[in-house]
């Protein structure tokens, strides 16, 4: 897709590559990557402006990227997520680690994915020197509770069409916290509760995400949604719990070409 370039006219827009319009296109499946996010984003728009079906909306796409955006918009669903507040300036930083509870804290950079910026700030003064450095940099932050229990754990909830697909729980390597496979966090197939379940396609729908990975953390007071991905990873899901998820992937985009991609009412 950066390889791609667009004619953007009101009567034919257009996608270009390698010098030839795309043509005869029925769907897309994107895959984009954090570093030219906004540029995969303008490119899925050109292909939904071509009426060609896509697996993921731009505007789902962008908003999943925004971990801020994503946090307001679960809160306003009523689906649990950890203690997350967000400030502008280091004259607040005392009471943003005091309102998430004290320490440890989780840090993490408001544009993110793959356990990219991402930080265990395990000391009140270690939190105030992260946040504090990150402010400096004009980046803007999150800043999260720890959830204890889960003791480097998490649950990937892999989602397409409405129904779950796949589900593994991941454990971080020794003196890690990010349980991310690529990481080197290792999972195993679980079977979801009845809660995890109705959260994680409760999540899916509240970004208007066809195709989704859900994160949940398991609590003391339930499982909480850590983070819901546009474009997750499926090949160590597919390896863990021995489901076809790309098959479930192209099975959706058979059924759903002949159709118009419904608009996206989330509103923010």
């Amino acid at each position: 897709y950066t390889k791609c370039y667009c004619n953007v006219v009101k009567s034919k827009p257009q996608v270009y590559y390698e010098g030839k319009p795309l043509e005869g296109v029925d769907a897309i499946v994107p895959r984009i990557s954090i570093a030219s996010q906004s540029y995969g984003s303008a490119i899925i728009r050109q292909f939904e402006m071509m009426n060609v079906f896509s697996t993921t909306g731009s505007l789902a796409f962008i908003r999943t990227r925004d971990k801020l955006r994503s946090m307001q918009l679960l809160a306003r669903h009523d689906i649990d997520i950890p203690k997350t507040v967000v400030a502008n300036n280091t004259e607040s930083t005392d009471e943003l680690i005091a309102m998430v509870g004290g320490a440890p804290r989780i840090v993490k950079v408001a544009r993110g994915s793959q356990g990219m910026g991402v930080m265990l700030a395990e000391t009140r003064s270690a939190a105030k020197a992260i946040i504090q450095a990150f402010y400096s940099q004009k980046v803007n932050i999150l800043v999260q509770e720890f959830i204890e229990e889960s003791k480097g754990s998490d649950v990937r909830v892999f989602i397409v069409g409405g129904k779950i697909v796949g589900a593994m729980k991941r454990e971080a390597p020794e003196g890690e916290f990010r349980s991310n496979i690529h990481l080197g966090g290792a999972g195993k197939a679980i079977k979801l509760t009845r809660a995890e379940r109705q959260m994680s396609l409760g999540a899916a729908k509240a970004m208007n995400l066809d195709v989704a990975g859900v994160d949940l953390l398991q609590s003391e007071r339930g499982p909480l949604v850590m983070e819901v991905n546009a474009f997750p990873m499926f090949a160590g899901i597919e390896s863990v719990t021995g489901n076809d998820i790309a098959g479930k992937i192209i099975e959706y985009v058979e059924d759903n070409v002949p159709r118009k991609r419904k608009r996206d009412k989330v509103g923010a």
